[in-house]
Formats: structure tokens, sequence, C-alpha cells
């Protein structure tokens, strides 16, 4: 591809690198070919820095600007680097009045991040959600697709110890 491999080197190995280009040319030419490539690239990849869109886009030969709107338009496709555990905590009226803000808190201070980052060892990603629809187990967080109910701040770290 002829785009500057110098960004692609620095975050990806040379065998990412390959499986990327081979999916591109799987699909260069093929009309609505650009979702499906970034739906790859990014089972590949794990996400899609500027320098990969760059490399599709040089690949497929597309403006940048477009390969960029569909991913930032995209809720799917995702720029930065995510954990290997997602961690929702819920912050709907119920889960909200029984401590979810404390424990969205908890979450931010004692792992650094704010909602929408992922911990520098990529183990976490932190989201909130506005239901979850399980106010009986206020207040809840979900790691991956495990509930949790009735989260105390005290046991969080506890209870994400698990997913380690």
């Amino acid at each position: 591809m002829s785009r500057d491999n110098g960004d692609l080197l620095k975050e990806f190995s040379p065998e990412q690198i390959e499986k990327l280009d081979r999916i591109i040319r799987k699909f260069k030419g093929k009309p609505g070919g650009l979702i499906p490539v970034l739906e790859e690239a990014q089972m590949v990849l794990d996400y899609l820095p500027v320098s990969v869109q760059e490399r599709i886009a040089g690949g497929l030969n597309l403006p940048l600007a477009q390969v960029f709107g569909v991913v930032t338009f995209y809720s799917f496709f995702t720029m930065t680097p995510r954990g290997k555990h997602t961690v929702r905590v819920c912050l709907g009226t119920a889960c909200y009045v029984r401590g979810g803000k404390t424990i969205s808190e908890s979450l931010e201070k004692e792992f650094g991040i704010k909602e929408g980052e992922t911990t520098p060892d990529r183990m976490f990603t932190f989201e909130t959600v506005r239901c979850l629809g399980a106010c009986g187990l206020a207040p809840v967080i979900v790691v991956d697709e495990n509930v949790h109910g009735k989260v105390k701040s005290a046991k969080l770290k506890e209870t994400l110890q698990k997913y380690n």
C-alpha cells in the first residue's frame, strides 16, 4: 500500500499489517466494501487509529475524510484501544440514587481513567449506560456480559479482580 508505514509500525506488528493489507485487497474495487474492510480490520487490530484509516483509504482509493466519517459515525468502530473487558456502570435513576454515581467515581479513582477510557494495561474499558433494566438489583455494573447487582464501592476492586 502506498501510505507511510511509520505510525502503523509503531502500533502493529508486520503480521497484523499484512492481514490488514489482505483485507483491503479482498474488498478493493467492490461497491460497499468500506464497512466490511473496517469491520474485519477492527477484528484483527482491535481498533482503528488514523494510521490504519490512512492505509485503508489509500488501499481502497478513497478520501481519508470518507473513511474517517464512517469510523466516527458508527458507534461499533473505535479509534482508541479497548480493554480485554468492558465495565459498564448503570447511571439510570434507580442505580444512580442507590450509589451508581459513587461506583462510577470509585472506578475512575481506582483505575485512573474516565468514562470512555481504557486502562493502560488494556485490561478494562470503562463505560456508563443510562439503564440496564435490572433496577431491582441497583446499583448494577456489567462486566462483559456478566451482571453484578447491589454493588458496593468497597467491593468494586474485589469484583473486578476476578477478571484479571
